[in-house]
Formats: structure tokens, C-alpha cells, sequence
């Protein structure tokens, strides 16, 4: 699933490819990805615009145009944008495919279309988009981060996936942040100490700046995710027996020893906004 790094080298993609650049033709494959706008709107809108700086905020990516509409993506589990030549062979998963000025192409390719592509009319309406979100995970304070946690009775886990608390941190960030942290996914975020929200605070800096860089969460031998796939999944800090377990449906991976277990959540987890 597209986390925040994955994101940020889309923008960077989109940044790179698209920007100063004027679309020419608009082209929907697939309506299904579409949200909230029809096919005809988007053509009529974007067609002939030319694409300004690209921003992002969490896991959406924002696009503006020069006079005014703006291009809103959400990668959902799947999602990925890639610029190509305009005569490459297109993939089955390309659902919209924007021609550029210079014959290159923006092409949004989902294979599972759980999210997709928004029209916002204006920077009101991209503010409405994403009004429920919470601050963006690389760019909130260390004191604003610990003001988010402050007094919240759910599992640390789900907190950090919640978006409306922090935007961008998805299921394998929140594994990797709390593990390099040493502190347990059940635990209660409100009852955390100050000196474990400083180490989940600066696990969480250091876990995206090596994301970024990559565009993506790096399955390296030395990360938890790296181990997420072996047969017998062992702590890549003290290589002791990893436990998993669905945390409302999402696969948790974690170290018994090396991350607490204090201020255990004793009743079902329920997750927040994990989108």
C-alpha cells in the first residue's frame, strides 16, 4: 500500500514530468477510478491546462493547474503514477492517462481501484478535500506530535494509522516506527511516557527521511521490513521470534522482547481513519 514515501516520489514524479508542462489530452480508461467527477468534467477542466508546482499532504497528492483546478490523487492499495513515452504499449492498469505538451504521458495505473482521481474546482475545494486530515507525518513538531497522543485511549498502533490524527503513516511505517522505538502496538498512546513519545518521535524522523529517499519503505535485512515475508520471521535487533497478529485486519509485526509491553490495551483494538 502507498505510504507517504511512496507518495513523495510521486509528487517528485509529477514535479519532474509535469510541471511548467500543458496537457493535451485527457484520457479515461476506467470511470471507476474516478471520484466525484465525470469523465466529461475532467476533460473539459484539465484539457489545455498546464500543471503547477505539485504539493503533497499525507498519502494525497495534489496537483494544481495554473488557472485554478487542481488534480487530487489518492493511491488507495495499489496506485502508483509513472510519466512514460507516449508510445509505450499501455499497461491493462492504466486507468487515466494524461498526454503532455512534449509527448509524454501521466499515467495513474491501479490494479485494485479502491481510491483514485478528484476534481477540485479551486484551493477552497482542495482544502474540503482533505479537511479531515490530521498534520502531515513529516512535517509535525516533536511538541505538536506529543500533543496528538496526549490523552488518546487507543492502541499506539491504530493511532498512528489514524489519519485524522497524523497523515501519512500507513501499516508498515507504523510497524517499522514503533519497533525502532521499543515500544509495544497495543500500547494505550495516551499513557505512553514522555521519554517513549521522544523515541517514537524521533524513530518516526528517522524512519521517513531513509523512506524518502528511496520512495518507498525499504525491505532491507537490517528494517522489520525486511523480515516481514520469511517463513520464520526473526528481530533484526536481537533475532528473537518476531510475533504477527491482525490488529482490526491488519497484519502487525512486532519483537515480545525488545518492544514493552507496559500499558497493554487489555479489550478489542478498534482502528481509526487508517485510509
Amino acid at each position: 500500500m502507498p505510504e507517504l514515501p511512496d507518495v513523495e516520489g510521486f509528487r517528485e514524479v509529477l514535479s519532474s514530468c509535469g510541471r511548467g508542462r500543458r496537457v493535451t489530452r485527457v484520457e479515461v480508461r476506467d470511470p471507476g477510478v474516478l471520484r466525484g467527477v465525470t469523465v466529461r468534467r475532467l476533460r473539459t477542466e484539465v484539457e489545455g491546462e498546464r500543471f503547477g508546482e505539485p504539493r503533497r499532504h499525507g498519502k494525497w497528492l495534489i496537483a494544481p493547474t495554473d488557472d485554478g483546478p487542481a488534480l487530487v490523487w489518492h493511491f488507495g492499495m495499489t496506485g502508483a503514477l509513472l510519466c512514460t513515452p507516449a508510445d509505450e504499449p499501455l499497461d491493462r492498469h492504466d486507468r487515466v492517462v494524461l498526454t503532455l505538451d512534449d509527448e509524454r504521458q501521466l499515467r495513474y495505473r491501479d490494479q485494485r481501484k479502491l481510491q483514485g482521481v478528484q476534481l477540485a474546482g479551486n484551493e477552497a475545494a482542495v482544502g474540503h478535500i482533505l479537511a479531515d486530515l490530521g498534520p502531515d507525518a513529516l512535517s509535525v513538531s516533536r511538541e505538536e506530535f506529543r500533543e496528538l497522543l496526549h490523552g488518546r485511549r487507543g492502541a499506539v498502533k491504530n493511532v498512528l494509522m489514524d489519519q485524522s490524527v497524523v497523515a501519512g503513516l500507513g501499516n508498515l511505517l507504523t510497524d517499522e516506527i514503533l519497533w525502532r522505538a521499543g515500544v509495544a502496538p497495543d500500547s494505550v498512546a495516551g499513557e505512553l511516557t514522555e521519554e517513549e513519545t521522544r523515541s517514537l518521535y524521533a524513530a518516526m524522523r528517522r524512519v521517513l527521511a531513509s523512506s524518502v529517499r528511496v520512495a518507498r519503505v525499504p525491505p532491507r535485512r537490517t528494517w522489520l521490513t525486511g523480515r516481514r515475508e520469511d517463513p520464520d520471521p526473526r528481530c533484526p535487533r536481537c533475532e528473537g521470534p518476531l510475533r504477527s497478529r491482525r490488529f482490526s485486519g491488519r497484519r502487525t509485526l512486532w519483537c515480545p522482547h525488545c518492544q514493552s509491553r507496559s500499558h497493554r490495551v487489555e479489550r478489542d483494538i478498534h482502528p481509526g481513519k487508517g485510509g
